[in-house]
């Protein structure tokens, strides 16, 4: 069994040249037997010539005349035809070895050269043709057909070129074909390699990209791939510690307070117990921002998605943080036509955007504003959250929807991890555009044709 995708490679380039060559030897044979075809069909019409002029010079002279036809008989020498002519009683009148006998030296060693470019074939034999006049036959023309030999030339030189043609694409299709084989395999190795490497834990595994074909735009998706793996992975790393860190601050203060309790250092009453308390919400808080995560992943499979009229869908997620907006003294506004209307899960809808005006909200300062617009574009609907804010450094927009990356110092950064799993979740799109120092604007975009 061949394993090697290399020799795979191989043997099918291998395979197309052979077929290639292969089709270059039938054509050859095609083009030889048309040639042959045509030199046939021109000696027909030669030999048709010759019973013509025989048939005239009997009627012009009411019979045989032996010194015509011995020039006729040269004449079809020269024309490539060895010849015998019978009168109607089967007696010979003269063939070509006659006619050649009435010439003169010289003239005969110059149509013996000429004859001499033809040679007849092998196991040829004459072929009779009768001769007519006014319907009746006057004889019989035998003729014996003498092959060039400039067309045996004309093979055997196309044969000997064929033969080195084939030789010599032959050996350059081999090793076009190993050197292919080797360059289309390469990369495809380097990249089985970096993969094992990659599941065996080494997330720093590449590949080198070379070009911009479709192994190449594999090489790129593999390397995207890989950093992915060792962001989140770097990401799960930094979760870790981080969830770490902020159970471990509620932990301990509680763990403190309940052994003071308990050693009867502190006093058992509703100021400590409150303390307790409120530490028991900041664990709640990290557990539910988690399980929240979870069930965005999953929420794909449980939308119950219905049209909602959007301006009083919005209208009432924004008096929600009304007062926030009040306190810290940030304007705002809501842009939405009056019928215009979304297909979602009115729930994950509220999740998406109470998350995006939060992040909002928590990014502008005092005399600032958001702003909610919504609106169509094409098959789209779209709701926009935009803010004056202090935007989103350069450097971490690649990174703003991964999970567990955080832009502000506090949070989980699981806000936006959210909102993208639940835009995902609806077939929609998210879009971000940003100044740092400036604010950003968050748009979402849900598909509109179930409406």
């Amino acid at each position: 069994m061949i394993k090697s995708l290399r020799i795979k490679f191989l043997l099918l380039l291998l395979s197309v040249s052979l077929i290639a060559l292969s089709a270059a030897l039938f054509l050859r044979e095609l083009m030889i037997k048309d040639f042959r075809e045509y030199l046939e069909g021109e000696l027909e019409d030669r030999v048709y010539w010759i019973i013509a002029d025989l048939e005239g010079t009997y009627e012009k002279y009411s019979g045989w005349n032996r010194e015509i036809i011995d020039e006729d008989a040269i004449w079809a020498l020269m024309l490539g035809f060895e010849i015998r002519i019978y009168d109607s009683g089967g007696k010979l009148i003269t063939d070509t070895e006659q006619a050649l006998s009435t010439l003169s030296p010289l003239v005969k060693k110059r149509v013996i050269s000429i004859s001499e470019l033809r040679e007849a074939e092998e196991g040829s034999s004459f072929v009779p043709y009768p001769l007519f006049l006014k319907g009746k036959e006057i004889g019989i023309l035998e003729v014996k057909f003498l092959k060039p030999k400039k067309e045996s030339l004309f093979i055997a030189r196309s044969n000997r070129f064929l033969i080195i043609s084939l030789l010599g694409l032959g050996g350059v299709a081999v090793i076009l074909s190993i050197i292919f084989s080797k360059r289309l395999t390469n990369p495809i190795k380097r990249l089985a390699s970096a993969a094992k490497e990659l599941s065996e834990g080494n997330l720093k595994s590449r590949v080198e990209v070379k070009g911009s074909d479709e192994i190449g735009q594999l090489s790129m998706a593999f390397n995207k791939m890989a950093q992915n793996l060792e962001l989140q992975e770097s990401l799960r790393k930094k979760l870790i510690s981080n969830i770490a860190h902020e159970l471990r601050t509620p932990l301990g203060a509680m763990r403190g307070e309940l052994e003071g309790m308990i050693d009867g250092l502190i006093p058992v009453n509703n100021e400590h117990l409150q303390s307790l308390y409120e530490e028991t919400g900041r664990l709640k808080n990290i557990l539910d921002g988690i399980e929240e995560l979870s069930q965005a992943q999953a929420s794909v499979l449980s939308l119950r998605k219905q049209s909602i009229e959007l301006k009083s869908f919005l209208r009432n997620i924004m008096e929600r943080f009304s007062k926030l907006s009040i306190d810290k003294g940030i304007l705002i506004e809501l842009q939405c036509g009056n019928e215009l209307m979304i297909y979602a899960d009115p729930d994950r809808l509220s999740q998406i955007l109470i998350n995006l005006i939060s992040n909002a909200l928590k990014a502008t300062d005092r005399g600032g504003k958001v702003w909610v617009r919504a609106g169509k574009e094409g098959s789209e609907t779209f709701i926009e959250v935009g803010d004056t804010g202090q935007g989103i450094k350069e450097e971490d927009m690649p990174f703003i929807f991964e999970r567990f990356y955080r832009t502000f110092k506090d949070g989980l950064g699981l806000g936006l991890a959210i909102v993208k799993e639940l835009v995902d979740a609806h077939e929609g799109r998210i879009e971000v555009k940003s100044e740092y120092g400036k604010g950003a604007i968050f748009k979402v975009y849900i598909p509109s044709h179930n409406i």
